[in-house]
């Protein structure tokens, strides 16, 4: 059905390739700034009993980032977790359509949730609300993390989508 070849993940078309490389750049520039930011903390605190004060918030946000977008690549990757022992013996037309079943509804929610979000950080943005932290974020900008996960999630949504269809064909 759908196959990874060598190369990486199927693909539904360049557009979808080129979403992916951003975001597992994004991602991986997240990461690398989480552990920089956490070790920097661990030796600044074990070393010369000294805190940035600032390192749990950004980290907490880093974290939110990372969940959303790594789950959009994994599910782009075909690692998130199936039911295999039960979706390996349908045969393979029932297997594509509840693979659209899947999808179509997995797309429907991630919509609804990205509408909902970006209304909450509109909010946040234009009642001008701050973080009760250090760094007194503007909430509006850990809060446009949700609906940007929410969009880039459905985004892969839409390929795993078509690429039953393109996939249908070929047999």
């Amino acid at each position: 059905m759908q196959t990874q070849s060598r190369t990486g993940p199927a693909s539904a078309g360049p557009i979808f390739d080129v979403a992916a490389r951003i975001t597992g750049v994004a991602t991986g520039t997240v990461l690398v700034a989480l552990v920089s930011l956490v070790c920097l903390e661990a030796l600044l605190r074990g070393g010369f009993n000294y805190s940035l004060g600032f390192a749990e918030e950004l980290t907490g946000y880093g974290v939110v980032f990372m969940t959303f977008f790594g789950a959009a690549l994994a599910l782009r990757s075909h690692a998130m977790f199936q039911v295999h022992f039960l979706l390996d013996t349908w045969p393979e037309g029932t297997r594509r359509w509840l693979i659209r079943v899947f999808a179509l509804v997995a797309l429907a929610i991630c919509v609804i949730l990205a509408w909902k979000t970006k209304d909450l950080t509109l909010s946040s943005f234009s009642r001008g609300k701050f973080a009760p932290t250090v760094l007194r974020t503007p909430l509006w900008i850990p809060q446009i993390i949700l609906p940007l996960g929410f969009s880039v999630l459905a985004f892969f949504l839409v390929e795993q989508l078509l690429l039953t269809f393109r996939n249908y064909g070929d047999k």
